[in-house]
């Protein structure tokens, strides 16, 4: 894995910031115990939409949404807040159940809404890791390096009819030069 080679050549990493992948975040958690980790600011908004759509029909979710398109803009304090008082006003709404009448169990009405709000609980301590280190500089979002692979990608994709192994050769020719 290249995180390993790159930590045996002792590359001097200072921080991550990553998409919000669980197992991306975990191994680098027991990799790089010491150093932050920032989740991206805009895939954390875009999980939200996936769950909610981006015109939600429920008040509930309208509120949250306009909470979310906030994110960039707050503090860590500020949207904290702001999402305390978005669930303690939608907690029933959340718990809400609803029977199926062919398997006679109970589910969540709002499941949708409510891996949202999980969602966003859940990372809230990795969104605002850019401001609590200034001196790194952290970006808030993987948008620069995002658009390098696309970049990338685009080069690679070019030349189909390549062999594996020099694929490889020309992806690390591109890492190389970046």
């Amino acid at each position: 894995m290249l995180l390993n080679e790159l930590k045996s050549l002792q590359f001097p990493f200072s921080s991550f910031v990553i998409d919000g992948r669980a197992g991306v975040k975990n191994l680098l958690q027991s990799m790089f115990s010491s150093l932050p980790i920032q989740h991206c600011q805009f895939h954390q908004e875009q999980v939200v939409r996936r769950y909610i759509s981006k015109n939600p029909k429920l008040l509930a979710s309208k509120e949250l949404a306009k909470i979310v398109h906030k994110l960039t803009k707050l503090t860590r304090v500020e949207f904290e807040n702001l999402l305390l008082d978005w669930h303690e006003k939608w907690d029933w709404f959340l718990k809400e159940k609803t029977l199926n009448p062919e398997t006679g169990r109970k589910r969540y009405t709002h499941s949708r809404l409510r891996s949202a709000y999980f969602s966003l609980k859940r990372n809230l301590q990795y969104l605002f890791v850019y401001l609590e280190y200034p001196e790194l500089k952290i970006p808030n979002t993987t948008n620069s390096i995002d658009g390098s692979f696309s970049h990338w990608k685009n080069k690679v994709k070019i030349h189909r009819g390549l062999r594996s192994d020099r694929r490889r050769k020309m992806i690390d020719v591109l890492l190389f030069n970046s």
